[in-house]
């Protein structure tokens, strides 16, 4: 039905995609003295593999251990006196929890951050830490939403999303207007993908001022949405999600971002968890850097296909929050992606001094062992039978190869 004389029409709402770098422009200015402008470091062995300059944007070292504070913040600053006393809520498993804890914070805003109950302990500490309310709901990240949005709509609290919404976007997008004055000859800059929240912000903002510059995203296999959504012009959920990088571990993209992307970012790759884990070792020991799976998915999408990529290439660390445990587990899994660790299974004749025989054949091919288990009563075993298992220290995959041939010429059955 028309208006009637003298009614006013509600003004349509604003396009998704009408974010502009001048809004980028002003969360910068907004971010000032909050935000760090964080290091930019070289990187002389990835320079090596693509054959051009590359460098380490390390949003691992910003506050939180994130970017997602540069978000959180711009969108509670955005709130008027009236939402702002109502307080905010968010949903997280960890970095924008923390993100939205300090921002909230520093704004004088009451927060209250719902969790999955199996979050890691040093995440929950540090969102208390940074001043919110944690409370333990649902064991994967979208029942922990759900049940951010009912206390959202019980108590009038403002829902702070982790990407989808203009003011988080534009806040992340000062990242890249941060890349193109620390490095202005960048050609390349390669940013991993989740509900998409950075890597539309830092298209914005690049593709405004240099839009010859080039915006690669990268994705989880096991957690890729946007190559099927980016396909089917729509975002489209996944059935299920797999992957240790939980920081870009994300069903389906955001509205908001998902235009941006579609129009601005000019690829969307996949990468493997053995390349994720191998480039998270590879941050820890060429660059000296503890960088979160998500973060080092730029990373791992250079070692997986360096010569793909014109230089001088940005790949940005953006985050550096992981637990202890998950670290040990990776970093075992990347040694063994890069040959440099080994896993054995073998069978010996159960006498005294075997297994001494067995770790003298090790000695000779220089293979330093981590770990020994050593069964003697499995029913699976004959009688003067045992097996023993091995995790050894190689030196790369032409060591594993040497030491598993030297084993069998030494007469024992590798099973594994």
């Amino acid at each position: 039905m028309a208006p009637s004389h003298g009614d006013t029409p509600a003004p349509a709402p604003p396009p998704l995609s009408d974010i502009t770098v001048d809004d980028v422009r002003a969360a910068h200015k907004m971010l000032s003295g909050v935000a760090r402008i964080t290091a930019m470091e070289g990187s002389r062995y990835l320079s090596g593999l693509v054959g051009a300059p590359v460098h380490l944007k390390c949003e691992n070292l910003q506050r939180t251990g994130s970017f997602k504070v540069r978000g959180a913040y711009v969108r509670i600053a955005g709130l008027n006196s009236e939402q702002r006393a109502r307080g905010v809520v968010a949903a997280s498993a960890g970095n924008h929890a923390q993100g939205v804890a300090l921002a909230a914070s520093l704004l004088g805003v009451r927060s209250t951050v719902f969790m999955p109950v199996g979050a890691p302990l040093p995440k929950v500490a540090a969102t208390r830490d940074y001043g919110a309310e944690v409370r333990m709901h649902g064991q994967v990240v979208d029942e922990t939403l759900r049940a951010a949005q009912e206390y959202a709509e019980q108590t009038g609290a403002v829902l702070i999303h982790p990407f989808d919404h203009r003011d988080v976007v534009a806040g992340q997008g000062t990242l890249g207007l941060e890349i193109l004055e620390q490095c202005p000859e960048v050609r390349t800059i390669v940013v991993g993908i989740g509900g998409g929240g950075l890597a539309a912000g830092i298209a914005v903002a690049v593709k405004a001022l240099r839009p010859d510059v080039k915006v690669v995203g990268v994705q989880a296999e096991g957690a890729a949405a946007y190559p099927p959504s980016l396909q089917a012009g729509e975002p489209v959920s996944l059935e299920s999600l797999a992957t240790m990088a939980d920081g870009i571990k994300v069903g389906r993209p955001g509205d908001v971002p998902f235009k941006i992307i579609g129009d601005l970012v000019d690829e969307v790759r996949t990468v493997s968890e053995d390349e994720l884990s191998s480039a998270l070792l590879l941050c820890l020991e060429r660059a000296k850097l503890v960088v979160e799976p998500a973060g080092a998915s730029p990373v791992a999408a250079l070692l997986s296909r360096p010569e793909s990529f014109e230089g001088p290439v940005v790949a940005v660390l953006s985050g550096g929050n992981v637990d202890p445990l998950l670290m040990q587990r990776i970093l075992r899994h990347g040694m063994a992606a890069a040959g440099r660790y080994l896993s054995l299974r073998l069978r010996l004749t159960d006498r005294p001094g075997a297994l001494a025989t067995l770790l003298g054949v090790l000695s000779v091919v220089d293979a330093n062992v981590l770990d020994v288990s050593h069964v003697r009563t499995d029913p699976r075993l004959g009688l003067a039978e045992a097996e023993v298992e091995l995790h050894l220290e190689s030196k790369g995959p032409e060591h594993c190869t040497e030491v598993r041939k030297a084993l069998r010429e030494a007469g024992y059955t590798v099973m594994a």
